[in-house]
């Protein structure tokens, strides 16, 4: 009968273990790493950025240069996807509106209106936009710790093209 070295045993015994482990742990629960909602300029170069956990909503507004009322496009974080969630307008200035089958339109009770229901997925999680001058002030608006952030894009980049894009940090998405 052959005799095997421990020497060489211990080796394959500690690879077995090792293996063992790596695919309990990949069982267990582990909580996702929080997904971000990020602001780069045209060129790449970062701007701006905040945790977006999943579930998370946040705004993007800005004043009608014409009408000089806040306008609003409200996403979500659904799943890792940046999704259209809703839109807010005061009244059918040039530009705005409804578009049936996009949505349910609903009164704001001032004479405005809401787009409910438009759950629209953003293409590759994100969107370019020409930041306004500080009159139009467009910003991002989101909840946390109970209290309401802005972040103005018209102060920090009045004039530029900026992309705006939920970026997932849980590789497994």
């Amino acid at each position: 009968m052959a005799r095997i070295n421990p020497s060489r045993r211990l080796p394959a015994l500690a690879l077995g273990v090792l293996a063992c482990l790596a695919a309990t742990l990949s069982l267990l629960p582990h909580p996702a790493l929080a997904d971000r909602l990020v602001v780069t300029r045209a060129q790449g170069e970062p701007l701006w950025h905040t945790a977006m956990p999943e579930g998370e909503r946040w705004c993007v507004e800005w004043n009608h240069s014409v009408a000089h009322f806040t306008v609003r496009d409200c996403y979500r974080n659904a799943a890792g996807r940046m999704q259209l969630e809703r839109s807010h307008q005061p009244d059918f200035a040039a530009g705005l509106g409804h578009t049936p089958g996009r949505g349910k339109q609903v009164s704001d009770g001032q004479g405005g209106y809401w787009i409910e229901q438009i759950n629209e997925p953003v293409p590759d999680n994100r969107y370019p936009l020409r930041v306004g001058a500080t009159t139009v002030n467009h910003r991002l608006v989101w909840q946390q710790n109970d209290a309401m952030q802005t972040y103005s894009l018209s102060r920090h980049a009045a004039g530029e093209r900026v992309w705006i894009q939920l970026v997932n940090t849980d590789e497994k998405r």
